[in-house]
């Protein structure tokens, strides 16, 4: 039973491997070069199918204890014709640099300018996040600034007692009100520059 399986495991094997290679020229063929192609691979996906039932069924016929093994080979071997059809969906579908140049009128310079054109966005995007990093190293040095005058302040407030705490109170209350305008201002000339 097994030696039945392992001959359908390898004509699997070489049919999947030429299903590939012929999936791979589908999209550099044109009219009925690509017609005929695409009905040989549907010819021999269907044939795939068919091994993949007769495999399937030799497992079945398989003792249990031994069943494990081929079990998750049979999973495997769906796995990969499930792969061999989206690519061939995919290449059913995908033209050939040179075909899709002639439909679309490409001389050949576009994909140079494309390339300039992706260079100068990935440097200005670059650019940008440089400034931006820039921006929060300050807005976070500005921050600490702020944590330890306000630390220095609890100080103060705590060192000069009860006696003045009405009138510190009100002198942190101000101090607050201008750290925070101060920040907010920092961070909109900040966003605005980007």
């Amino acid at each position: 039973m097994s030696s039945d399986f392992e001959s359908y495991e390898q004509d699997f094997a070489v049919l999947t491997a030429e299903i590939t290679g012929r999936i791979g020229k589908v999209p550099k063929l044109v009219g009925d070069e690509k017609k005929q192609m695409v009905a040989n691979v549907e010819k021999q996906l269907e044939e795939a199918r068919e091994l993949l039932e007769q495999m399937e069924l030799e497992v079945r016929e398989i003792p249990p204890q031994s069943r494990g093994m081929y079990s998750s080979r049979m999973r495997s071997y769906k796995q990969e014709m499930g792969k061999l059809e989206a690519d061939f969906k995919r290449s059913r579908i995908a033209y050939s640099d040179e075909v899709r140049n002639e439909l679309l009128g490409d001389d050949g310079n576009s994909s140079e300018n494309q390339l300039i054109k992706l260079r100068e966005e990935r440097a200005h995007l670059l650019d940008n996040t440089e400034r931006l990093e820039r921006s929060s190293r300050r807005l976070e040095a500005g921050y600490q600034i702020a944590v330890e005058t306000e630390r220095g302040r609890e100080r103060e407030v705590y060192n000069s007692g009860s006696q003045s705490s009405v009138k510190t109170r009100s002198g942190v209350i101000l101090y607050d009100f201008l750290i925070l305008n101060n920040f907010e201002t920092m961070t909109s000339e900040i966003l605005t520059s980007l």
